[in-house]
Parts: C-alpha cells; sequence; structure tokens
C-alpha cells in the first residue's frame, strides 16, 4: 500500500526488453535504498513493482506484458523522470489517501492552465471509470494522491501546488501525455454496490 505522497522523482538509467518482459533500472538516491531488498514493492508512476535487483544506487523492475499493456510505463525512455514512493511501513503518517498501486486506466491531459501560484491540468478519462471520479474526492495520478476538483463528461481537473509541482513529475506533463489512473477503492465499492442493488431491485 502507498499514500501517494511522492518521495522522489527518478531517473531512467537502463531499460532491456525481453519477450513478455521489460527490465529497467532506475537511479535512487542514497536515502531511499535505505532497507531496500529484493521482492521489495515500490511504486513507479503509481504502478507497483517488484525489486528484482539492487547494484549500488541502481535498482531494476521486471515489468510484464500485462503491466505494459495497462499503464504508460510501456513507454518509458532513458533518462525520464519518473515519480517514486516506497511502500507504507507500519506506524507511517498516511499524509495522502491509500493507493494500492494497481493501475486502473490512463488519463489523457487535454488542457493546462498555469497561474501564479497554481498549475491547473484537464484530463480525459475513459468512460468506464467517471462513475468513479466525483468532486472533492481522490485519485491517484502518477503515483500522487490529488483531489478532483471540477467533473464534466468525461473530463475532470486537478489543481497542483508549488509543492506538488517541484515533489512529482506532473509539472512537466505535456498536453497529450497519458498519466497512469488509479480511482479511489472506496468510492469504486460504494458505486459499484449500489448499481448491483438499483439493478437488482
Amino acid at each position: 500500500m502507498y499514500t501517494g505522497i511522492i518521495q522522489h522523482v527518478i531517473t531512467v538509467e537502463h531499460i532491456k526488453g525481453q519477450t513478455g518482459l521489460m527490465d529497467v533500472t532506475f537511479v535512487f538516491p542514497e536515502n531511499a535504498l535505505k532497507g531496500l531488498e529484493l521482492g521489495a514493492s515500490v511504486s513507479i508512476n503509481g504502478t507497483c513493482l517488484t525489486v528484482t535487483k539492487i547494484k549500488k544506487d541502481l535498482v531494476t523492475f521486471q515489468i510484464m506484458q500485462e503491466t505494459l499493456g495497462l499503464t504508460t510505463l510501456g513507454n518509458l525512455q532513458e533518462g525520464d523522470k519518473v515519480n517514486m514512493e516506497r511502500s507504507l511501513r507500519f506506524g507511517d503518517e498516511v499524509g495522502g489517501h491509500m493507493l494500492s498501486g494497481h493501475v486502473h486506466g490512463q488519463a489523457k491531459v487535454v488542457s493546462r492552465v498555469t497561474s501564479e501560484n497554481n498549475l491547473q491540468l484537464t484530463l480525459e478519462v475513459p468512460d468506464n471509470l467517471m462513475p468513479y471520479i466525483l468532486p472533492k474526492g481522490f485519485v491517484g495520478l502518477h503515483g500522487a494522491s490529488l483531489t478532483v476538483g471540477e467533473v464534466t463528461d468525461n473530463q475532470f481537473n486537478v489543481h497542483l501546488i508549488p509543492e506538488t509541482l517541484a515533489r512529482t513529475n506532473l509539472g512537466e506533463q505535456p498536453d497529450g501525455a497519458y498519466l497512469n489512473l488509479e480511482v479511489d477503492q472506496t468510492t469504486r465499492t460504494i458505486v459499484d454496490t449500489v448499481k448491483a442493488y438499483l439493478k437488482s431491485a
């Protein structure tokens, strides 16, 4: 589990493709390596991945074909910057909201509006995910916990404050970029339960 509070923005060092798999190696800062072991779960751009190799400050993950197809990770290039969060430990403060690292789909950036202390991103989402996105609710975008602003048809917006822009790669996403989206699981459970009840009534 994750909190949606991004701990570091890290760099893709090396990518190696295999049949049905992709090995991706990242450069980790020293303080992110403490206690990291093989088999540990780490969120990379909101996707829960398993550590398969550690060599000094280089950490490698194997990404399976299903994950490559569902998320944006299949489009990574060497030198790209990604959001990273180590998994939640017992006793840690949950400053955002609980994320599983299981991406539900991709959200497309359709507009950026910049003001003095704010960046507003408007995103387009597949129709099947829109019922779970509600005003003042929560979503995970590239692993960052964000509050939903306005919701219209198949779009919604989020407002990014300077702290979020400094701690994540979200401010660097251009129009047309796709972001990994995780909807709030509690909202999803309630909506699906109500739908099932109304259908059976």
